[in-house]
């Protein structure tokens, strides 16, 4: 189970909306057959080791990291290939939480006489699954939350220069965390600022992520990296509808595609922007600023993990903060995050932190 686990955890931000699944063959002691799910979404990862095992699947017991689907899409059941290429026994790590599946394909493989077991690293799984699940079960992708910046939180002098705080070894981290996401996603001041690409690079990856814009009134440059590479590589902006239709139209032209969004006092809804890159799709998105947006999404309660990068050096009180204002009077009011990890990332130190439910 964990060689399937870690098989679906290579295919994170190329599967969208599809979960990332491994599935490993064994009989006889012998690993005969392997699979993820396929950039895309298509073929899934148990029809994948189903080809490589071919009939040493017979008598076989397959691992997979999310329950067999059991309707018809592009292609018949998982579960019921698993039944016809003689698998007798199926060790699941969770249950899909897609009314479509909902324990229907662990029903149809008892049906078949493939014996179940389930919850096998249950907890692992839910981890790595975590985007697509709350796709399924609330609308919405899983947000990573990444800021980079120095001792004394502060992501820019106070003229603005931000480049680099970090190192060169930091920055080809969050290019693999870009990987690992369906979506990058800034706010509109970030945009204009940096003038980034949001790409993947130097990784030889074959994949981008879509990037996303928050920007209420579509005010970005025209002549920006984004603007000149929205034909080539996705480009989502999200706006509100008093951006005019104009600039929407314009935006369009270029190759992006508007994704219009509630307005909730000054700023778009993050509960509805999300909601409206959940239905897109997306299941993954890694948020890289800036500190309104971070504020936006901390306040609103929808980060589920943060990712902080600190390098060593202060820029002082009049330097830009990485997080925006949140209002807060109470420290039992701010949000709170379990650490799961930290680590030396050349000058710089990592830390990844996880939603604290209580």
């Amino acid at each position: 189970m964990a060689l399937a686990l870690s098989l679906g955890r290579r295919g994170l931000g190329t599967c969208w909306p599809n979960p990332s699944v491994g599935c490993v063959i064994v009989r006889g002691g012998r690993i005969v057959g392997r699979g993820q799910t396929a950039p895309g979404g298509r073929p899934h990862a148990e029809t994948v080791a189903l080809a490589q095992a071919g009939g040493l699947a017979r008598g076989a017991t397959a691992y997979v990291s999310l329950e067999p689907c059991a309707h018809h899409g592009e292609t018949g059941p998982c579960a019921k290939a698993l039944v016809a290429a003689g698998i007798v026994r199926v060790v699941g790590a969770l249950q899909d939480s897609d009314a479509r599946v909902a324990g229907q394909g662990f029903a149809s493989l008892r049906a078949g006489g493939v014996e179940v077991t389930l919850g096998v690293m249950a907890q692992q799984a839910a981890r790595d699954h975590a985007g697509f699940l709350l796709r399924t079960e609330i609308g919405r992708p899983l947000v990573t939350l990444k800021l980079a910046c120095s001792f004394d939180g502060r992501i820019a002098t106070a003229t603005g220069q931000s480049k680099w705080i970090t190192g060169t070894n930091a920055r080809r981290l969050v290019h693999g965390e870009r990987a690992r996401h369906d979506a990058v996603m800034i706010g509109a001041g970030t945009a204009r600022a940096d003038d980034p690409s949001l790409t993947v690079r130097d990784l030889g990856v074959d994949h981008q992520p879509v990037r996303v814009v928050i920007s209420r009134h579509l005010d970005l440059p025209l002549m920006g990296q984004l603007a000149r590479t929205a034909g080539d590589v996705p480009l989502w902006l999200c706006h509100g509808a008093g951006a005019g239709p104009e600039r929407v139209e314009v935006w369009q032209g270029l190759g992006a595609r508007l994704l219009p969004c509630a307005v909730k006092g000054v700023q778009l809804d993050p509960d509805d922007v999300l909601r409206q890159l959940g239905a897109a799709g997306l299941t993954r998105v890694l948020c890289e600023g800036g500190g309104a947006l971070a504020a936006s999404l901390l306040a609103s309660d929808l980060v589920d993990e943060l990712i902080g990068f600190t390098a060593g050096l202060a820029i002082g009180a009049e330097g830009l903060p990485s997080i925006g204002a949140l209002g807060l009077e109470r420290l039992e009011a701010a949000p709170r995050f379990r650490l799961v990890d930290t680590r030396a990332i050349g000058a710089d130190v990592m830390h990844r932190w996880v939603r604290k439910l209580n």
